[in-house]
C-alpha cells in the first residue's frame, strides 16, 4: 500500500522514521493519525523512541530484520527499547560517519556504506545485519542512506545512479534497481520516502507519476 503523509507538516519523513517489515522506529512526537497511516500502509509495529533525545530517527538509525545499528550518542535507556526488538543485536556505530542511516543502506540481503567508513566499522555493522557490507556511492553521492531507498523486493535511487553503481547495487542487494523522485521532483528520495517489503509512505509533495515509480521500483503493485 502506498501513502501520502507528513509528520508534523514535515514531508521528509525518511529523515524521522526507519522500518524494517516488522517494525517502525518514530518520535514520540508523531500525532496519532501520523502513526495510524504508518500502521496501515506498512502493516508494522509502532515503536516510539528518539536517538541520544533527537527526533531524526530515519537519519540516526539503520536496520534490516536481523539487526541495528544507531549513533553513538545515544542513551543507555533509548537502547534497551530498540534491543527489545532485536534480541540485543544493536550496534552502537563508533564512527566519523556515525549518522547510521544517512550512511548505511541495507536489506535482508546486503549493504552498502559511506566510502570512507573505517573497516572495522564495516566488519561490526556485517557481523550485525548479518549481510556482505561494501563501501560505494549512489549517484556520486557518499550519504547513500539519504540517496535511496531499499527493500527486500527492490530498490529506488537517486535519478542520476552510475551504471557501474547500479550493477554493483544489484548484486550486492539482490533486487531490481529503479530510479524516482519524491515531494515533488526532490532526488534524495531516502530523505522523503519510508518503504518496507508491505508498501511505502511519502511526503505529500510526492506527486502521481512520482507515486507510480516508487511503486513499480518497489515492486508493490498490487500490495
Amino acid at each position: 500500500m502506498l501513502k501520502r503523509l507528513d509528520f508534523n507538516s514535515n514531508p521528509y519523513l525518511g529523515v524521522f522514521c526507519r522500518a524494517n517489515d516488522d517494525i517502525a522506529f518514530v518520535h514520540p512526537f508523531l500525532q496519532e493519525k501520523e502513526k495510524e497511516g504508518i500502521k496501515e500502509a506498512l502493516k508494522v509495529k509502532i515503536v516510539e523512541t528518539t536517538i541520544g533525545g533527537s527526533t531524526i530517527m530515519g537519519s540516526l538509525m539503520a536496520l534490516n530484520s536481523h539487526g541495528a545499528v544507531v549513533a553513538d550518542f545515544i542513551g543507555e535507556e533509548e537502547i534497551e527499547i530498540i534491543a527489545k526488538n532485536f534480541g540485543e543485536n544493536v550496534l552502537v556505530i563508533k564512527d566519523k560517519f556515525n549518522a547510521a542511516g544517512n550512511n548505511i543502506l541495507a536489506n535482508d540481503y546486503g549493504a552498502i556504506v559511506h566510502p570512507m567508513m573505517s573497516d572495522e566499522t564495516i566488519k561490526d555493522i556485517k557481523g550485525v545485519l548479518d549481510v556482505e557490507v561494501e563501501r560505494g556511492t549512489i549517484a556520486g553521492v557518499n550519504t547513500v542512506g539519504m540517496a535511496a531507498v531499499a527493500t527486500n523486493k527492490g530498490m529506488l535511487c537517486h535519478p542520476k545512479i552510475e551504471d557501474e553503481e547500479k550493477k554493483k547495487l544489484e548484486e550486492l542487494f539482490d533486487v531490481p534497481v529503479n530510479i524516482g523522485t519524491v515531494n515533488h521532483g526532490i532526488p534524495y528520495v531516502g530523505a522523503g520516502v519510508v518503504a518496507n517489503a508491505n508498501g511505502a509512505i511519502m511526503g505529500s509533495k510526492t506527486t502521481g507519476i512520482e507515486m507510480g515509480r516508487i511503486e513499480d521500483a518497489l515492486n508493490l503493485v498490487g500490495e
